[in-house]
């Protein structure tokens, strides 16, 4: 009786001696069509340009193989994964607390962290908690919301409308802006400030290189002036 015992399957394409194939559909280093030929030629001529001999296309009639640098393959696709991986956008809901009678700077607080949230590409949840005879004013609540969508509506809309939730109100803010346009942005201005730094700090070796030369300048001029006379007694 066959069991699997586990283990690992190979995702790697079958390159050089691996292939077991009678003859290959091989395209060339630039990508040109050779032709169907037989395995051992293939093998010839991938030893001739030295390459490798990588299967590309297993499932075909006959197997596609390509003559490649193998290694520098791998390491060019493992590069464009990373940055991929690095570019790609994660949605994220943040969330946002109010009671109805808030404090005006208690608001303007609330409010700079939503639009940070927004700035930066991401939903936001608000969520207006009411309290003992507070759950009688939903209205409170309601314009409290509305004003808030207002004040932000130039970074977000109104994803999903205000709506009860037993005793809070929640309503959800989307960015305008896709996360991947976010993360964009506040790379380069990273980097605007990193160039500002750099800059600022060279102004400032110049400006104390001209300061220690001026010095010097000045100091040989006063050795290289004349004493005055002395007065006759």
């Amino acid at each position: 009786m066959w069991c699997y015992r586990g283990g690992s399957i190979s995702t790697e394409p079958r390159i050089n001696d691996r292939i077991r194939v009678p003859e290959v559909r091989l395209v060339g280093p630039s990508g040109e069509q050779v032709g169907i030929v037989p395995l051992a030629k293939a093998l010839e001529l991938a030893q001739e340009y030295d390459l490798d001999l990588v299967e590309v296309a297993a499932s075909a009639r006959p197997p596609v193989c390509k003559l490649m640098d193998y290694g520098k393959f791998k390491y060019e696709s493992a590069m464009k994964a990373r940055e991929a991986r690095k570019n790609q956008a994660h949605t994220v809901i943040k969330e946002m607390k109010l009671r109805p009678k808030i404090d005006p700077h208690d608001y303007d607080t609330k409010k700079g962290h939503v639009v940070r949230f927004l700035k930066q590409g991401d939903k936001v949840k608000i969520t207006i908690m009411f309290r003992g005879r507070e759950q009688s004013r939903p209205e409170l609540g309601y314009r409290l919301l509305q004003r808030l969508a207002e004040d932000v509506q130039e970074l977000g809309f109104v994803e999903s409308n205000p709506k009860q939730d037993g005793r809070n109100m929640i309503m959800v803010l989307g960015p305008h802006k896709k996360k991947t346009e976010a993360m964009a942005e506040a790379r380069e201005a990273q980097a605007a400030r990193k160039a500002g730094r750099q800059g600022a700090a060279a102004d400032d070796s110049k400006g104390a290189a001209a300061e220690d030369t001026g010095v010097a300048s000045a100091e040989a001029t006063e050795d290289a002036s004349p004493e005055a006379p002395a007065a006759d007694a």
